[in-house]
C-alpha cells in the first residue's frame, strides 16, 4: 500500500516573548524587555498513512492539532524535521485563509484554485458545481468581505473538494457552517472515502472522529501520545484529560449536605472496568455521605454521548424507589442490565437533590467516561427489542 503523508521527527518551535512591558525606547532601537523562551506547538512527530485512509486528530485546545495540518500542508514550515505528501493536496484551515478579502467570490474560486495549483480552464468547467455547492449563486460577485463566517466555510469547503484532490486536510472550521451545510460536507467526504482518498482533519466532536475514521490520532501539549482505533485512542482522550478530577467537559456543584465519594464502574462479575460489551451488565458503585440527616434524598443519574448527546437520564424518585433518609456513610448500586448502549464513548452524570427538587446537594456533570463495545452490527445510540416476524 502506498503511503499519502509521511512524516520525521517533525516539530515546530516559535519564540515565545518573555515577562515585560514594551517601552518607546525599545521600539525605537528594536530591543526589547524580557527574555524570549522556546515554544514548541509541536515536536518529534513520526508516523505514516497509507493512501486511502481518514485520520481524525483530536486533543485539548492548544494541542498542537492545527500545526500538524498547517505543517502538513505547507503553510507552517518546520522547524526540525519533515513532512511528505504524494499526490494532489487540497487544505481547509483556518477561516478565510486562501481568500482575498477585497475580491468577489467568483474571483476567489479562481483565486484559490490557483494557489492549489489547478488550471484556470478546469476551474471554468467546474464553476457552477463549485458554486451549487457552496450554495451561494446569488452571493457570488459581491465582495467576500461582506460574508459571514459560515459563507466563507461553504465556498472554502467548495473549492477544496471539487479541486478533486488525492489529499484532503481540514481543520475545525467545519464546526462552523449550518448544520445542514455539515451535513452535506460529510456526504461529500463519505464519497472521497469510497474514491480512495486520503483525509486528514481536526475535530473535536469525538462521535463524528468515531463515525467517520480508521484511525484517530491524539496530541497533547505538541506530542503524538496515541494513535489507534478511534474508539479506543478517544477513550483514553475523554479519561486522560476530560475525566475525572478536573476534565475538560467537568462541572461539579452542589450545598454538599450529601456529597458523592468516589465511583466505581464494575462489570457483571464485580470488577472494576472502563470498557463493558452491549447487552451486558455495567453497575455502578455510589458511595455518599450525609453531612447531616437528611430527609427523603433523591440520587439521580444521566447518560451523554461524547458529543454531549443526551441519551438517557433517571433517578430513584420516577424508579419508584424511597429513601426516608440518609445520615452518615453510606453506598448505593445502580445496574443497567442488560447495558442497551451500542458501541461509542459516554460520559456518566450522578446527582443528589431534595425530593422537591428545590436543593442540589451535589451534582457531577459528564464526570465519569466508559465505552461500550458492540460486537454486532446494530447502529444507533441504543438497541431496542425488535423482533421480526416472517408470516409463514
Amino acid at each position: 500500500m502506498s503511503i499519502a503523508i509521511e512524516a520525521v521527527n517533525l516539530g515546530k518551535c516559535y519564540a515565545k516573548r518573555g515577562t515585560g512591558l514594551p517601552t518607546l525606547f525599545n521600539a525605537v532601537t528594536g530591543g526589547f524587555r524580557g527574555k524570549t523562551e522556546p515554544f514548541w506547538c509541536l515536536r518529534g512527530a513520526n508516523f505514516e498513512i497509507p493512501a486511502g485512509r481518514t485520520i481524525g486528530v483530536i486533543g485539548p485546545n492548544g494541542s498542537g492539532k492545527s500545526s500538524l495540518l498547517g505543517l502538513t500542508a505547507g503553510t507552517i514550515h518546520p522547524t526540525e524535521g519533515h513532512v511528505r505528501t504524494h499526490g494532489r493536496i487540497s487544505s481547509l484551515l483556518e477561516l478565510g485563509a486562501g481568500f482575498h478579502s477585497e475580491l468577489s467570490g467568483r474571483e476567489n474560486v479562481y483565486l484559490n484554485a490557483a494557489l492549489l495549483g489547478i488550471p484556470r480552464e478546469t476551474v471554468r468547467k467546474k464553476f457552477d458545481r463549485i458554486v451549487d455547492f457552496a450554495e451561494l449563486r446569488e452571493f457570488i460577485d459581491m465582495p467576500v468581505k461582506h460574508y459571514s463566517s459560515g459563507m466563507y466555510v461553504r465556498l472554502g469547503f467548495a473549492v477544496a473538494v471539487e479541486v478533486d484532490p488525492d489529499v484532503l486536510l481540514i481543520d475545525e472550521v467545519l464546526a462552523v457552517g449550518d448544520i445542514s451545510f455539515q451535513l452535506k460536507c460529510l456526504d461529500r467526504i463519505r464519497d472521497f472515502q469510497k474514491r480512495g482518498k486520503t483525509i486528514l482533519f481536526v475535530s473535536h466532536g469525538l462521535q463524528t472522529v468515531e463515525e467517520f475514521c480508521h484511525e484517530a490520532f491524539l496530541i497533547h501539549r505538541g506530542r503524538l501520545v496515541e494513535r489507534g482505533e478511534p474508539g479506543d485512542v478517544i477513550l483514553k482522550y475523554v479519561r486522560s484529560y476530560m475525566g475525572e478530577g478536573g476534565g475538560v467537559f467537568t462541572q461539579e456543584y452542589g450545598s454538599r449536605e450529601v456529597e458523592l465519594g468516589a465511583v466505581r464502574l464494575l462489570d457483571a462479575a464485580g470488577r472494576d472496568a472502563a470498557t463493558f460489551a452491549s447487552g451486558e451488565t455495567l453497575s455502578v458503585e455510589i458511595p455518599y455521605v450525609a453531612r447531616q440527616r437528611v430527609e427523603k434524598p433523591v440520587f439521580g443519574f444521566s447518560i451523554k454521548t461524547a458529543n454531549g448527546m443526551y441519551v438517557y437520564g433517571s433517578n430513584t424518585q420516577t424508579a419508584g424507589v424511597a429513601l426516608p433518609f440518609v445520615a452518615g456513610a453510606g453506598k448505593l448500586r445502580l445496574d443497567l442490565a442488560p447495558l442497551r448502549l451500542m458501541h461509542g464513548n459516554y460520559f456518566l452524570s450522578l446527582s443528589v437533590h431534595s425530593w422537591d427538587h428545590m436543593i442540589q446537594y451535589h451534582r457531577r456533570e459528564d464526570w465519569i467516561p466508559f465505552a461500550v463495545r458492540n460486537a454486532v452490527g446494530d447502529l444507533g445510540l441504543c438497541r431496542l427489542d425488535a423482533r421480526w416476524n416472517v408470516p409463514g
